[in-house]
């Protein structure tokens, strides 16, 4: 059994971590809520801009773009991989990595795949598997970032498709849902999967007729597929940021949850060592009262 003196210290030692632990979940709770601010920010913008950019699609041509003419062979691919720098945030960054690597077992067998990483954890995956490493950030994910870093990304990648480097482009990133669940997901950036106006369309059938006027079809100036051929790079642009948001926001709520589900079993742990500590403080002092009575005994013997 362990001495009073070993377990008290333990049970500083756990005080100290159960310190730690509580001042990194509110770290990450205060970063989680700039980082959801910024999220929610950007939502109308992309959204208005994924349904302007669906009507003009609607009006040009198939070869308006050739970000939109997919290869007739597929070579080379390249993987944009969104994690975190730090860990102590549960399974955050394995699950990214293990639908990364799904994706490409099931997918991507015989391509030439490559990583563009955000973040240190998916940077040193790639390199330990020997993936080739085409860019990488580092310091984006899970701290204040602007859209200067997806566009210049994009704008790299986007270059690397039209000199034919790359065939295809996929985006692998942490979907924010809810403060407890946050999901991976793998999406195509290029070639620009097919577009369509993004309207429900239960919203269109219920307009009337007096309402029509309001969704009258956008007028191009200059043309749907000049306009589309500009669009469809800030496009990408869009879907990077959005992604990187997102992951950062599912970042800090990961790390959050963690930190707080460290910090209750630190306190459990509290609990039992203090139990312990009794227990052998009272196995202590009944020794030493066997041994008054022994002596007692003695003595009178």
């Amino acid at each position: 059994m362990a001495t009073l003196k070993e377990v008290q210290t333990k049970i500083s030692s756990v005080k100290k971590t159960k310190q730690i632990t509580s001042a990194m979940k509110m770290v990450a709770t205060s970063r989680l809520r700039g980082a959801q601010q910024s999220m929610e920010a950007f939502k109308p913008y992309a959204s208005k801009f994924s349904e302007v950019l669906g009507s003009i699609a609607g009006k040009a041509g198939e070869d308006a773009s050739p970000l939109l003419v997919p290869r007739e062979e597929v070579k080379k691919v390249n993987i944009i991989l969104c994690t975190s720098d730090r860990g102590l945030c549960a399974g955050f960054n394995v699950n990214l990595i293990e639908k990364a690597e799904k994706y490409i077992k099931s997918n991507l067998k015989d391509k030439d795949v490559s990583f563009t990483c955000f973040g240190k954890k998916g940077r040193d995956w790639a390199r330990k598997s020997s993936f080739s490493i085409d860019d990488e950030y580092i310091g984006v994910v899970g701290s204040r970032f602007d859209f200067s870093v997806a566009s210049t990304s994009g704008q790299k990648l986007i270059n690397s498709f039209l000199e034919e480097a790359v065939d295809e482009v996929y985006l692998v990133y942490s979907e924010f849902q809810s403060m407890a669940r946050q999901e991976p997901v793998v999406k195509q950036l290029l070639p620009i999967p097919p577009l369509e106006n993004t309207e429900p369309e239960e919203a269109v059938e219920s307009k009337t007729a007096s309402d029509s006027v309001y969704l009258a079809e956008h007028i191009c100036e200059p043309s749907s597929d000049a306009l589309l051929s500009e669009m469809l790079p800030k496009n990408i642009f869009i879907q990077i940021y959005d992604a990187l948001l997102q992951t950062s926001t599912s970042e800090h709520a990961a790390r959050m949850r963690a930190m707080e589900n460290a910090t209750k079993a630190c306190e459990d742990m509290i609990g039992e060592l203090k139990t312990i500590f009794n227990k052998t403080r009272q196995s202590g002092i009944t020794a030493d009262l066997m041994d008054i009575v022994g002596g007692a005994e003695a003595l009178k013997g």
